[in-house]
């Protein structure tokens, strides 16, 4: 644990907060699964379930669904989470799916953002069946359908007005780092929804943070590195919250000490920089397509108000872990879900623990989102 985690472990335990940090995992991943394609065409799935990881074959596309060796485990039973990646972009999403549906609202900031069904969940608290996040850029939004067409087998095709799928979605621009045309779609989405379990969070290269980048704000003169998805959980009382983000930044990544620790990279001293470091050579080649996406859950009951009041809180709280943040070639989006199992909705203590939670959580997963990258992996 680097210092600054360390410090801020240690703040919230006075407070009396419960925090959980990523774990290694790797040694509880030791067995795939192996899911393989039965019917015509490659259009049924079969699977040979003996442990939380699987790599399935459509056809002749493969499709990696296994946790990885880095996983955050949670304790927030009323969502159900799963990642798929096609290793031969690489490229995936991350489905956030709510059994007994939650409710949530949705803050979107920056100049280029890429959304499905979230203009409801802008005017106010509305419903949702479950999220998802995607790489593809505009193409990847095929996914989130792929996610509701998923629901609505699970519905018996159901499709009285009550029993819509309601699925929610945004996007980055993935291409950057990879040379590859794939995009996250039908099939993707799909599987994700089937591999999504309680309790556990592939963290780095996995999902939607399968070629996620970050620091690009002063390129040529520096590099960007890759990034993924982190998360982080935490508890105080009855109350639990858990932060997962998608990292794709134009800015670098800052740990509480001030430092950029991904991001920025110049090749030339293979020191990091901050944003403000320019010597003049920002804007010429700065790229776009950029995007940093968070999903926040807490089981608290948060009413119209309250929900809009934490994703804004939360969100701009994030400018101290990604510098630049919601600049005008981002187009982040951050989602606040109650799934509103404890408490009351007008308690305004309990939603200022909620935010006090968040706001450190918040950063915890932008420091988790390049678990397991290396200084090769650029």
């Amino acid at each position: 644990m680097c210092s600054g985690c360390f410090a801020a472990a240690w703040h919230c335990r006075k407070r009396g907060f419960l925090m959980t940090s990523p774990s290694d995992t790797r040694a509880q991943l030791s067995r795939r699964d192996l899911l393989t394609v039965a019917g015509a065409g490659g259009a049924g799935l079969a699977a040979v379930a003996t442990g939380p990881a699987a790599i399935a074959a459509r056809g002749s596309r493969k499709i990696d669904t296994s946790a990885g060796d880095h996983v955050l485990n949670f304790d927030l039973p009323g969502v159900r989470i799963g990642s798929a990646v096609y290793p031969d972009g690489p490229t995936g999403c991350t489905v956030f799916h709510f059994p007994k549906r939650a409710t949530g609202v949705v803050d979107i900031r920056g100049g280029s953002p890429a959304t499905f069904w979230t203009d409801a969940m802008r005017r106010g608290a509305s419903p949702v069946d479950a999220i998802c996040l995607t790489g593809g850029s505009l193409y990847g939004l095929e996914a989130v359908a792929g996610v509701a067409t998923g629901l609505l087998k699970r519905k018996d095709f159901s499709t009285h007005w009550e029993r819509i799928a309601l699925v929610s979605g945004a996007v980055i621009y993935d291409f950057g780092a990879r040379t590859t045309s794939t995009y996250p779609d039908r099939e993707l989405g799909q599987a994700a929804l089937e591999a999504a379990r309680p309790g556990r969070f592939s963290l780095g290269a996995r999902g939607a943070g399968a070629s996620a980048s970050c620091g690009k704000w002063l390129e040529p003169a520096v590099k960007r590195e890759l990034a993924g998805q982190g998360a982080a959980f935490g508890q105080k009382g009855a109350v639990r919250v858990g932060v997962f983000t998608v990292v794709n930044s134009v800015g670098a990544i800052v740990d509480r000490n001030g430092r950029v620790v991904r991001g920025h990279l110049d090749p030339k001293t293979g020191r990091r920089r901050m944003y403000n470091e320019s010597d003049g050579e920002v804007g010429e080649s700065t790229p776009r397509g950029n995007t940093t996406l968070t999903v926040v859950v807490t089981n608290q009951k948060l009413g119209d108000w309250e929900l809009s009041q934490v994703s804004r809180q939360v969100h701009t709280s994030m400018a101290r872990a990604i510098q630049p943040f919601h600049a005008l070639i981002d187009g982040d989006v951050l989602y606040a879900v109650t799934t509103g199992e404890v408490g009351s909705s007008k308690d305004r203590k309990q939603t200022r623990t909620v935010v006090d939670l968040a706001t450190r959580l918040a950063w915890d997963a932008v420091l988790a989102s390049f678990t397991g990258r290396n200084d090769k992996d650029r």
